[in-house]
């Protein structure tokens, strides 16, 4: 009873700390929408994987995106180009003859490709190949300049405004659209797990191959590793919240616990791709018959003596083809010896080796020092409505990534919407997808009048009355904050009594005291207001977000400088929060019909940069939010005090 109550706790514990099932889900659900719509180019396609891709959210940890094109398709035998036309599509040829498993050479018998792909082969064995190392290199080289190669990606540090400085990786990858021949037995062996429709949604689409070698192998510089991510997403989207929290208590033991005090990467000899694959195997295994809350510390047990069974052996199968193990170039000889040490004096502490992690202890010491402590795992009592709506939008702003100068690709985002709107559509999609429509329609407007303005009068006032009518329907359904890109428009277009009319409505819907505004809300107002109601309504009446500008659009020739440092910081987009943007349009527009009001939104603009403590302006904003002071203070003709403002934004990192 003690130690299904300490589960519970753990439980408890770890949904706080990775998430409830809805929490979980809703993550999910909005990136697949936006790469959904992300993925409307002709010939190129990319996927999010690893953890972020499964719903998890641990600080600091990488993005890692896989790309490849759609014209190199990779074959297992010459039958399956009967599926293709050639004279369209490039066909690679698997050769794993010589190879390890889990591992092949790409060889191209027509000897035709794209150029990056032609610059990366190699003359083997009378053909021509696809150098895994050669084409790394290229990526690395030519795609990502400022990167640096990290397995089989090219890996670069990227600053963002909103989330700091992050690692990502992007895997240059070729598809097959066919099942691996030497992953045939995965099908058979599933009998209990995953369930029929997954496996054949696998199966039905095929692998990848990712440019890296085995280290043990013939030839390690050509050979590609076949990978199974987009798999693996949808094995871990099949488990059960336990099991998903079990995954996630294996990667917070393996960081805080295995790997805690191992500063060089060569030390840490187990890594999270191995955590993954014990799940998969003890739930395939049915080791346990019930992942509940009232067994996952049972779960994760399991688990972890399946890692000390495979050190010990020095073998860890691979879950699709279990003829690789993935320990074989890594863990053996002395480093073996010393790992299985290691895990076995972890082991011989019994669950209580958990109390070394700082994630996990205060559930297990909860616990110990009230043993009739009661405890309720039912998710809607673990997070408020408006905390689960602050992750929720949250969310949703990061992956709003659709910004774009490409006014193609804006409409094939809008067609791909409008076929998603009669499909079936989980509520946190829906509400993904109305938000990434007014930001695509946003961005639609602009790149309009910016192409347009030639001076052709009948051409400027139909493509002005689209533009007004895409940020007008953009409004209606987009975040409160979303009008002022309609003040924006109405400032460009020298329409000022109209932007200040706009900035008006938009002011007093802004200053509701129920109002979220990132992580800022009055929870009890906010639940008042809007409590209960669809996410849609939330978001239209009740959020604001910091506005985004695309650095490859002209919105207003004042922040023109602002948005090319945004660029040179590898930022996606310039943010600004929304007070300050309302009060810089004011004093624009007022300037030219009402002096007094320009000076009156002068002085407002100023005292909220000097005194807000957080509420309107966050610390990730704080260096625009000097600096556009400084701008409306030069433009004003006081230099002076420009001058101090344009020196605190040196202050910011």
């Amino acid at each position: 009873m003690a130690l299904q109550k300490m589960s519970e706790s753990v439980y408890v514990g770890m949904c706080h700390k990775i998430g409830t099932p809805q929490q979980v889900a809703s993550r999910r659900d909005i990136a697949d929408i936006s790469e959904l719509l992300t993925n409307q180019h002709d010939v190129r396609r990319l996927m999010i994987s690893g953890s972020r891709k499964e719903g998890f959210r641990f600080s600091g940890s990488d993005v890692d995106t896989m790309f490849w094109s759609t014209d190199h398709r990779v074959i297992w035998d010459f039958s399956q180009s009967a599926f293709y036309n050639i004279h369209r599509q490039v066909m690679i040829l698997c050769d794993s003859s010589e190879s390890p498993a889990g591992f092949t050479l790409l060889w191209l018998p027509l000897e035709r490709a794209g150029q990056g792909v032609l610059l990366s082969c190699v003359r083997m064995n009378g053909g021509l190949f696809i150098s895994s190392s050669k084409y790394r290199d290229y990526t690395c080289t030519a795609i990502t300049p400022d990167s640096r190669i990290h397995g089989p990606c090219s890996t670069r540090t990227e600053g963002s405004e909103e989330y700091g400085t992050l690692d990502h990786d992007n895997a240059y990858c070729f598809v097959s659209d066919f099942w691996p021949p030497s992953a045939a037995s995965w099908i058979d062996r599933c009998h209990s797990w995953p369930p029929p429709h997954v496996v054949n949604d696998i199966v039905r689409n095929g692998c990848h191959f990712v440019a890296i070698g085995h280290k043990l192998g013939n030839h390690e510089g050509n050979e590609w590793r076949i990978s199974f991510s987009q798999a693996e997403y949808k094995l871990v989207y099949s488990m059960n919240h336990t099991q998903v929290l079990t995954y996630g208590l294996l990667k917070l033991f393996l960081k805080e616990i295995i790997n805690n005090g191992l500063r060089r990467e060569e030390d840490k000899l187990l890594c999270s791709y191995h955590m993954k694959t014990a799940v998969f195997w003890a739930i395939q295994q049915d080791t346990l018959p019930h992942w509940c809350p009232q067994n996952i510390l049972a779960g994760f047990w399991v688990c972890f003596k399946l890692l000390l069974k495979w050190v010990y052996e020095g073998i860890c199968p691979n879950f699709f083809i279990p003829e690789n193990n993935m320990f074989l170039s890594k863990i053996h000889g002395q480093a073996q010896t010393s790992l299985f040490r290691r895990l076995y004096g972890l082991y011989e502490k019994g669950i209580a080796l958990l109390l070394h992690s700082p994630s996990i202890r205060s559930s297990i010491i909860d616990v110990l020092c009230n043993p009739r402590l009661t405890v309720c795992t039912d998710e809607h009592t673990l997070i408020s409505e408006a905390e689960f709506d602050v992750q929720l939008f949250d969310e949703i702003d990061r992956n709003d990534a659709l910004h774009s100068s490409d006014l193609q690709h804006c409409i094939k985002i809008v067609h791909t919407v409008e076929q998603l709107i009669g499909s079936p559509l989980t509520q946190y999609q829906v509400v993904s997808l109305q938000k990434h429509t007014a930001t695509t329609l946003q961005c639609t407007a602009f790149i309009l009048h910016n192409i347009s303005n030639t001076g052709v009068n009948k051409q400027m006032y139909i493509a002005d009355k689209i533009s007004c009518h895409m940020l007008k329907l953009a409004a209606k359904f987009g975040y409160v904050s979303d009008m002022l890109y309609i003040a924006i428009y109405y400032y460009k277009t020298f329409r000022y009594r109209e932007a200040l009319s706009v900035l008006e409505m938009t002011k007093v819907k802004l200053t509701q005291l129920y109002i979220m505004y990132e992580e800022c809300v009055d929870r009890e107002r906010y639940t008042e207001a809007v409590g209960g109601q669809s996410w849609s309504t939330k978001m239209r009446q009740a959020v604001a977000r910091n506005i985004k500008l695309d650095y490859e659009i002209c919105y207003i020739s004042e922040l023109i400088l602002e948005q090319q440092s945004s660029r040179q910081n590898s930022w996606p987009a310039l943010l600004i929060p929304p007070f300050i943007l309302l009060h810089m349009l004011e004093i624009l527009c007022s300037r030219h019909v009402d002096t007094i009001g320009a000076q009156t939104a002068l002085n407002d603009l100023q005292a909220l940069v000097h005194h807000d403590q957080g509420l309107y302006i966050g610390d990730i904003c704080r260096d625009i939010s000097w600096e556009i002071l400084g701008i409306c203070q030069q433009i004003s003709r006081n230099l002076q005090a420009a001058l101090y403002s344009y020196t605190w934004t040196s202050l910011f990192p």
